[in-house]
């Protein structure tokens, strides 16, 4: 990696309308629409680049994803949501060259990682919430800029000789279309490979007339018909009923920096450091209050619910780890508390899937453990006296590449499997963790939820439901030798080995998108062609052409 690039410490990944900087969210009944008019000036390093022509950096990107997020939640009314620019004859130039081009690979990678998942929430709202976008391409859009309109469920490309859509990656910065862009296009819109060879190797791209064709849009206007045009599509898309009039409102989530930074103190979550051993520590406490007596005192708690508040904590955490400790290398996860009153709290969900908030926020913490399944760390589950590994949070132990579970005298240290883990948090690949836990012995899914009753540290290791369970003789050690192995080995062999091991079976859309980005781009990223002094991600915008080394492995 060249010596230009910069170590950049996140301080929030919160965001409000009220202080977006770069979009406008307007509603007006049934139809949103998210303005996109990106400030030049106003980047999270401006020292080092302008954001111009709608180009994006991270701090972009969490005012998107707050957005989408605060339509589900404090608009529920909305049926539509459209995409457009402020800026003349340009939508989007994608991510920002030059923030990328100072910007580590482990940013890189994460910026990526972040707006993929940003994407898939959009399309996570149209396939189970019933929100659906489009596109309004009133201008150029380019790289990421296109990328997002592929997330969207219809694009249309104003018609006026000069807009186009591209992803000009491969020929211009010798990286790939980092969002997800190959794989929508050719698994979601199901363009032909070869057009979409064509395509992504066209670094000018194709206006409006054979996009349209090609299938890279699904229409276009003329200039003079647009607004006309894109606001008839949004209303017939919207011409559905509401699942609600009103919604919840979204807090800021809030916590705790001790003096020396490596303990954040949430209400329900803790995230503490040990540096020099590169160890996370991630405690998920339950609810102690009862559960909402019913819907009503549930929308009346709001985002302070635990159902919500704690999951937006561990996702907070979660984000805090990928963008400011890249070199913490495992996380070890605990829960403490009554898992009596988890499974409460689970049940007002489960057992009212008709509704739209008890839906939604299944669905979102649903989307907090693919989070978890995403982070490119090694976790450990530490099941020991005090834990609460039951229903939901049985969750976080499955996410995890092994689970430690102390063998007591008293079999007081416990599991409970319930039908959280029956597909209410699916993964990427539209599977259970439990499924993928058992692909060779599928009947013993069955078994984990049928039994029941809580279920012992020697129990649990018979059924498979956890890796070791050691005495309490052997456990600090087995414990401490287990995180000290990890710590001893290649943190990009690990990656790459947990990324292959934790989606089992057949891929879906989205498990190809983290999979292919975790593993290609996390090289293409570290290749000279790319990033080297000569490569095409370094000197892009110079008059300097790219000097390659043109050995294909």
């Amino acid at each position: 990696m060249a010596s230009h690039t910069r170590v950049q410490r996140i301080e929030s990944f919160h965001a409000h309308p009220d202080s977006y900087r770069h979009w406008t969210l307007s509603v007006d009944g049934p139809v949103a629409t998210l303005t996109m008019d990106v400030k030049e000036e106003n980047g999270l390093r401006p020292d080092d680049y302008v954001l111009k022509q709608n180009s994006y950096d991270l701090g972009v990107d969490i005012e998107l994803a707050d957005a989408i997020q605060r339509l589900r939640f404090e608009h529920p009314a909305v049926r539509v949501v459209m995409f457009d620019s402020a800026q003349p004859k340009v939508f989007c130039a994608g991510a920002n060259i030059r923030m990328l081009a100072t910007s580590t690979h482990g940013f890189k990678v994460n910026f990526c990682r972040y707006t993929n998942e940003t994407r898939c929430s959009l399309e996570d709202a149209s396939e189970h919430s019933g929100l659906r976008s489009i596109a309004a391409l009133n201008g150029t859009a380019a790289g990421g800029g296109y990328e997002l309109a592929l997330a969207c469920d219809e694009i249309y490309l104003v018609d006026d000789g000069s807009s186009a859509v591209s992803l000009p990656e491969v020929p211009l910065l010798g990286v790939l279309p980092g969002t997800g862009g190959l794989t929508r296009l050719v698994d979601k819109r199901k363009v032909r490979r070869d057009v979409a060879d064509l395509f992504c190797t066209k670094a000018e791209g194709f206006r409006a007339r054979d996009a349209e064709r090609l299938a890279l849009v699904d229409g276009s206007f003329p200039r003079s018909k647009w607004e006309e045009g894109v606001a008839t599509r949004a209303k017939t898309l919207a011409d559905r009923t509401p699942d609600a009039t009103e919604g919840i409102q979204l807090s800021e989530v809030t916590s705790e920096l001790s003096e020396d930074g490596l303990e954040r103190t949430y209400e329900h979550v803790t995230l503490r450091l040990e540096e020099e051993e590169r160890v996370a520590y991630i405690t998920m406490s339950a609810p102690t209050e009862p559960a909402p007596a019913s819907l009503q005192e549930l929308r009346a708690q709001g985002d302070q619910a635990w159902l919500m508040r704690a999951f937006r904590e561990l996702d907070d955490a979660l984000l805090h780890l990928r963008f400011n400790h890249d070199k913490v290398g495992t996380i070890l996860l605990y829960t403490r508390g009554d898992a009596d009153k988890v499974l409460e709290h689970d049940a007002l969900v489960l057992d009212n899937a008709d509704d739209w908030l008890t839906r939604e926020i299944r669905l979102y913490q649903a989307r907090v453990f693919r989070r978890m399944d995403n982070t490119a760390r090694s976790m450990f589950a530490i099941i020991d006296e005090g834990s609460c590994f039951a229903g939901s949070l049985l969750e976080i132990a499955l996410a995890a590449d092994r689970s430690y579970m102390l063998e007591d005298e008293d079999g007081a240290v416990t599991i409970r499997v319930t039908q959280a883990s029956a597909g209410a948090y699916p993964m990427s690949t539209g599977i259970t963790r439990l499924q993928a836990r058992f692909p060779r012995s599928p009947e013993h899914v069955e078994a984990a939820l049928t039994r029941g009753e809580a279920i012992d540290a020697p129990t649990a290791l018979d059924m498979g439901l956890v890796t070791l369970a050691p005495d309490d003789i052997d456990w600090e050690d087995e414990i401490r030798i287990a995180v000290e192995e990890r710590a001893s080995l290649s943190p990009d062999a690990l990656t790459g080995m947990e990324q292959n091991l934790r989606f089992v079976g057949a891929e879906t859309c989205d498990s190809k998108i983290f999979g292919r980005l975790s593993a290609w781009q996390n090289w293409i990223f570290q290749r000279p062609n790319a990033v080297g002094d000569e490569g095409a991600l370094t000197l892009y915008g110079h008059p300097t052409r790219p000097s390659f080394d043109w050995r294909r492995t």
